[in-house]
């Protein structure tokens, strides 16, 4: 007559069983929904905005640095060559256009703004640049230690400009991209709904190109 009482036993182990399974579980699961979200993209639009924040950084320190050696080079160049005054007024005029520019963090994301800073770098590229050509005219400007000083410098400006522009619109267009394309766009909707498109660079090439500062 006892043997209506085994399945009641059976039934309580499987319950025991289940329990105990429960907790070792649910780690599991969590990691594996974990992995599963990584794996689908959701991180990736934060980190690639970051890693454009920090391109454009450099590209801001560089235009920085080359608008400090500007006011030297006037003044070494205007010691030879006073006659050129119309070129390097224009050039001083051109660097206090760029300077006074408030560049922020979030111009990137302005692009009215951001053209604005790109236009007044290529006037001041251009200013620059015929600069350098007028002061070919002068042998002893250009024999001269402090002038070549500051070419050396300069050079070295521009090309590290000219890196971290490239860096910066590569950077960019990684973003962009991701903002526009699956699975990027379902997480800019449901995510990053804050989060826009970055400015690039769209001057002329002519305009792209560096001052020629070697003689």
């Amino acid at each position: 007559m006892s043997l209506p009482d085994a399945p009641a036993k059976s039934t309580a182990k499987t319950s025991e069983k289940s329990h105990w399974r429960l907790p070792i579980l649910a780690p599991i699961v969590v990691v594996v929904l974990g992995l599963l979200v990584a794996s689908c993209g959701i991180n990736n639009i934060p980190s690639y905005e970051e890693t454009s924040k920090a391109r454009w950084a450099e590209v801001e320190n560089q235009y920085q640095r080359r608008a400090e050696l500007i006011p030297n080079l006037v003044e070494t160049v205007k010691g030879f060559a006073k006659q050129e005054r119309d070129v390097l007024e224009a050039v001083t005029e051109a660097r206090a256009h760029a300077t006074a520019i408030q560049v922020t963090p979030d111009m990137i994301n302005n692009p009215e703004a951001f053209k604005k800073f790109q236009d007044a770098q290529a006037q001041l590229s251009g200013a620059l640049g015929r600069l350098l050509v007028a002061s070919e005219r002068y042998p002893e400007l250009k024999s001269n230690q402090n002038f070549l000083a500051l070419q050396a410098q300069l050079e070295g400006t521009e090309n590290r400009l000219a890196v971290a522009r490239r860096d910066y619109i590569e950077s960019v267009r990684i973003y962009n991209t991701e903002l526009r394309t699956f699975p990027g766009v379902v997480w800019a909707k449901l995510v990053y709904s804050g989060n826009r498109p970055m400015a690039e660079f769209s001057v002329a090439e002519d305009l792209k190109r560096n001052p020629q500062v070697k003689f």
